[in-house]
């Protein structure tokens, strides 16, 4: 055994000593009374330590469990109509200009578009947030073009600036 080992063991040995000396004195009593003692912070510190939190996590798991698996049917819906997109052919270029411009409409009567390449440019005046939510949504999932710029503003609930889309790429054979 070490001398470290030695050390405490004697060191104990000290302190122990009158502590047994006294145990082997004090009335039946009240060593039940001391066990009952230790025996309540026994069951004080198992609560506070092992059951009262796993009591706590449980209890907001249960709250939790409805807003998380409203979460995961959203994501389930996002992947589904991921996976569709990516099943569709690409539109052809002059096909998904077309599909913007037949869209337009639907920004108000003030929108405009131009081409260049494979961008479109769209300048709104005065747009309802549902109404460029809805063309955004008719761009991506008919035109398949995809966002790259926005620079909006918004004046009385209605919105003005400029789109550049990137429209598909595959030209006509």
């Amino acid at each position: 055994m070490s001398a470290v080992a030695e050390t405490l063991r004697a060191h104990l040995k000290t302190v122990g000593a009158p502590l047994q000396l006294r145990w082997t004195q004090s009335s039946p009593r009240e060593q039940r009374l001391v066990r009952g003692a230790l025996a309540l912070l026994a069951l004080a510190l198992v609560w506070f330590v092992a059951l009262n939190p796993a009591l706590r996590a449980l209890r907001s798991a249960q709250t939790q469990s409805p807003q998380l698996r409203a979460q995961l049917q959203d994501m389930l819906q996002l992947q589904a109509q991921a996976q569709l997109l990516q099943a569709q052919p690409a539109a052809q270029t002059q096909d998904a200009k077309s599909l913007l411009e037949a869209a337009l409409p639907t920004l108000g009567a003030a929108a405009r578009m131009s081409l260049t390449g494979d961008r479109a440019t769209v300048t709104l005046e005065g747009s309802s947030a549902d109404a460029l939510a809805q063309w955004l949504t008719q761009a991506r999932l008919n035109a398949r073009a995809r966002p790259l710029e926005l620079h909006l503003t918004q004046s009385h609930g209605l919105w003005k600036g400029r789109i550049v889309l990137q429209v598909a790429s595959r030209e006509t054979p």
